[in-house]
Formats: structure tokens, sequence, C-alpha cells
């Protein structure tokens, strides 16, 4: 069973809907229990930083989760990239779950590379670049397109931790991977066929 770990975070239903369809056994829960024991979980997230590190610790969520991500098969979407960080600009103050070093900063309102301002929040299909082809890229084509929704992005303060990286005007660092665990900051769940491929990849990271 793959835990979906619910802090009252949006996209819940939709991560569940996608591993549905592929046949994977799934739960949206937030006992810490069931989170112990499932073969793989999966943090998901839209909203801001700070109001889901409140809601996670209210829910006794915290530890769980960490121990989760540094013991079994873990994947962070969106918002759930994010707080696998110490911090991030959009909400001073609020401490992340600290398990990778790197920042979390808001995209530039500056026009890009080719002079065009950019839009933010960064929403819709944007390419990425494959650093590693293992784990959840296993057998995903290279510059595939997936879906975005964020203001804010990721840079990993460890380059061996990055598998993807995506460009809108910035650099972006789209997934990271350090053993079992990954995330992305893109949605999956949302991003078709490939995105498919990737939650069959991460089912598959159980054994």
């Amino acid at each position: 069973m793959i835990a979906i770990i619910d802090y009252g975070a949006g996209n819940l239903q939709s991560v569940k809907k996608a591993l549905d369809y592929i046949g994977a056994p799934c739960e949206v829960t937030a006992d810490a229990r069931k989170i112990g024991k499932a073969a793989g979980v999966i943090l998901p997230g839209v909203g801001a930083f700070g109001d889901a590190m409140t809601q996670m610790r209210r829910r006794g969520l915290v530890k769980p989760v960490c121990n989760a991500a540094c013991a079994k098969p873990f994947l962070g979407i969106c918002l759930g990239l994010q707080l696998l960080f110490a911090a991030s600009e959009e909400s001073p103050g609020t401490v992340g779950l600290d398990l990778l070093p790197g920042s979390v900063t808001e995209i530039p309102r500056t026009p890009g590379t080719d002079g065009i301002r950019l839009k933010v929040p960064h929403m819709g299909w944007n390419s990425i670049t494959l650093l590693r082809r293992d784990g959840i890229f296993r057998d995903v084509p290279d510059e595939t397109y997936v879906y975005f929704v964020h203001s804010y992005y990721v840079k990993a303060a460890n380059p061996s931790d990055v598998s993807a990286r995506a460009d809108y005007g910035v650099s972006i660092d789209a997934a990271v991977s350090r053993g079992l665990l990954t995330a992305t900051q893109f949605h999956p769940e949302k991003s078709g066929e490939a995105g498919l491929q990737m939650l069959r990849n991460f089912v598959g990271m159980m054994g």
C-alpha cells in the first residue's frame, strides 16, 4: 500500500486517481501508523510552505514523514518537494523538513533570456532535461514535457541530488533524488503518459 499523506493540501485526489488508474493500491491518510507500515509514501501538495508545515506539525506528521523519507520509497510532488528543504522565501521564519540542503526562492519576475517577461506562477507544460535515467525516470525520454504549477523553485546545494532540470528564465531543479527519496517540482499525475510511467516506476521501486 502507498500512503498519500493528507495534511490539508490540494491535489490529493488527483494523485490517488492516477495511482488507481495504474492499479497501485493506495490510501490518503494522516495516520502515522499507516505511514509507518506503508510500502511507499507520497507527499503531494499545492499551497503555501508555511501553511503546510503548520498543518503537518498540528497533525503530528513531521516525524513520520521524515522517517519514511529516510527508509522507504518516497515521492514528493510540487510543494512536497519544497517541504524537503529547510526554508522557503515564501514563508520566512518557517522551518521545513530539512532533509536536503538547498534553497527555495521565488521565480524572478523579470524578462527571460528571450526578452519575454515571464508569467508567475509558472503554469503549464515545460520540457525537462534528465540528468539521471534511473528511478522514476527509467524509460522516460529526455526532454519530455511535464506539467508545472509553482511560483517558487528549488536550487539544491548538492548537484549530485539533482536528477532533472527545466528552464523558465532561470534553471529550475525540476527533480531531486537521493537513495529511495525522489521529489519533483512538476506534477507526474497531471503529465500524461510520461507522468504515469514515472508513477509506475515509483511503484516498481517497492519491489
